[in-house]
């Protein structure tokens, strides 16, 4: 299982992938670390008992890496549970950098396979 650590002044996250349910993306997200994408970036939008979202390099919600990449909605993992890293986007097909850690899943189950 591949995985990765974000680093933040609050302490360090470890992540997990679920490379088998969402390959493209794994690959996308695991490029864009090694390649120094996101160090030093903010998590632009935090909203309790929702999200934190990361990720922009406009710091605004509304950048990315110039490319978008495709939807992955058929693995078996495809839940937005509490501590699930899942990729932000604004429609199918349009995420590309942008990705959100789920705080509670009372508020996230509308997420799930979108």
């Amino acid at each position: 299982m591949k995985t990765a650590e974000i680093v933040t002044a609050k302490g360090t996250m470890k992540l997990e992938f679920f490379e088998k349910d969402a390959p493209g993306t794994v690959k996308n997200f695991i490029d864009l670390a090694k390649k120094g994408f996101y160090d030093g970036l903010k998590f632009h939008r935090v909203i309790p008992g929702f999200v934190l979202q990361g990720g922009c390099p406009k710091g605004s919600g509304v950048g990315g890496p110039g490319y978008t990449i495709k939807c992955e909605l058929d693995g078996d993992n495809q839940f937005h549970d509490k501590g699930v890293l899942s990729m932000a986007h604004a429609g199918k097909d349009t995420g590309g950098s942008q990705f959100f850690i789920v705080m509670s899943r009372t508020q996230t189950a509308h997420l799930d396979r979108k």
